[in-house]
């Protein structure tokens, strides 16, 4: 096995296999993260939960998550991908393990939090190491699919969790997504090769931060800005379709599956785009304006709700889906290989900030006005970030892919300009 900084002979296909073990790792976790909520009728049973109560217990991973991300990145910055992709998951994966002998709601939230800020190497981690593998010209297609891991982990959560949860109780439950979660953990630690860094990463000098200036803080800024739109039709679209439109349960939970693909497949178009013309913010801005477009539509319709608007549902679950990858991959081409995983870290930790903001805001303003409220404000935001997304910033240099061996500091000063 090879071991990081070692000759990258044949790395052609050794990227593929980042690729893959990367996306995963974050698979996996999601997993965890997006199985909790399945849980919730057998842990109200077991432990006689109340449904607020029971809803502490499911935001507790994302709460440790927030709070160890910008940690586990800078880990990732000092000590290489692997090391920490491997030892997160594998202590979420023992964390899990334990977590069937806890007696009460309490105890099970606090190895929910710990678990969960084990998780967060991976979503701190795994996209540095498959931005270190992939050229420029390859970076937005990769982080596309990488991307992918955020539905599919959830998929696999709705797909899995449920039946188990009724079979085996909401405990032993868990030890399965442990097991998960340890198998691949340990595929991480056999099989991931850190990436190659330039040479200036790797000197004794420190690398100047890229927060001192406003690129990377925009980025930031107006990513977070179009998760509001995305996490309001995914906690919203069903139960518009099952409220207004008077769908059955079964079938409007497979239309916003349907619209999941659609966002997963939406990823990995506009990554591609973006390889094309060389830019990341560019697709960026057009697609927060189509985003704004869109709910500004879906608003609109829903004042007379009618089948148009399951139509626009289904196409707005997968449009604001589209903009993710492309704002990981700008963040960690303006952060530069020293400083990417904190900023990755900080990337995920203001759109999980704004995923748990989300819910109880739009509940509360439907709950006041109506359903084209919630769309309306979701516009609006959408348009407010195409005005935050830079139009033109440069990226720093990155490890070149190893089919060339050589950074790429000399050939993209320009490449991620607007």
């Amino acid at each position: 096995m090879r071991r990081s900084g070692e000759p990258a002979d044949g790395a052609g296909n050794l990227r593929w296999l980042m690729l893959a073990l990367g996306t995963g790792a974050q698979t996996a976790a999601c997993v965890f993260v997006y199985g909790i909520p399945y849980l919730v009728p057998q842990l109200r049973a077991a432990d006689r939960l109340t449904l607020a109560e029971a809803g502490i217990v499911v935001a507790c991973p994302t709460v440790g998550l927030v709070l160890a991300l910008i940690g586990w990145g800078a880990l990732a910055d000092r000590y290489g991908e692997r090391v920490v992709l491997g030892s997160g998951l594998l202590g979420s994966a023992v964390l899990l393990a334990a977590a069937r002998a806890t007696h009460g709601a309490p105890a099970l939230g606090a190895v929910f939090v710990l678990a969960g800020a084990a998780g967060a190497s991976v979503f701190a981690a795994s996209g540095r190491v498959v931005m270190g593998w992939f050229s420029q010209r390859e970076r937005g297609l990769a982080m596309g699919i990488r991307q992918i891991s955020t539905p599919l982990g959830m998929g696999i959560a709705a797909l899995l969790v449920p039946p188990l949860a009724e079979r085996l109780g909401a405990r032993l439950t868990v030890q399965v997504i442990a097991v998960l979660m340890g198998a691949v953990a340990v595929c991480v630690i056999l099989f991931v090769v850190d990436p190659p860094r330039p040479p200036a990463a790797a000197g004794a000098g420190r690398a100047a931060s890229p927060y001192r200036s406003a690129g990377l803080w925009r980025v930031h800024g107006a990513s977070a800005l179009l998760v509001w739109p995305q996490c309001t039709i995914s906690a919203f679209g069903l139960v518009f379709l099952v409220d207004v439109r008077h769908w059955d349960v079964t079938t409007a939970g497979q239309v916003m599956a349907a619209g999941q693909a659609l966002g997963a497949a939406g990823r990995i178009t506009a990554g591609v785009w973006s390889d094309h013309l060389g830019s990341r913010l560019r697709p960026m801005r057009m697609l927060a304006a189509a985003n704004g477009v869109l709910l500004a539509v879906l608003g609109g319709a829903a004042l007379w709700p009618s089948w148009p608007c399951d139509v626009l549902l289904v196409v707005a679950c997968g449009l604001t889906a589209s903009t993710n990858g492309l704002s990981f991959t700008a963040t960690a081409e303006l952060a530069g290989p020293s400083w990417a995983g904190r900023a990755l870290g900080a990337q995920n930790t203001g759109q999980n900030v704004t995923a748990s903001l989300t819910p109880p805001v739009v509940g509360w303003l439907i709950g006041a006005a109506d359903y084209p409220a919630g769309f309306f404000l979701a516009a609006a935001l959408a348009a407010v970030a195409i005005l935050i997304v830079p139009v033109a910033a440069t990226p720093r240099a990155t490890a070149e892919t190893v089919e060339t061996g050589a950074p790429s500091s000399t050939r993209s000063a320009a490449a991620a300009r607007s």
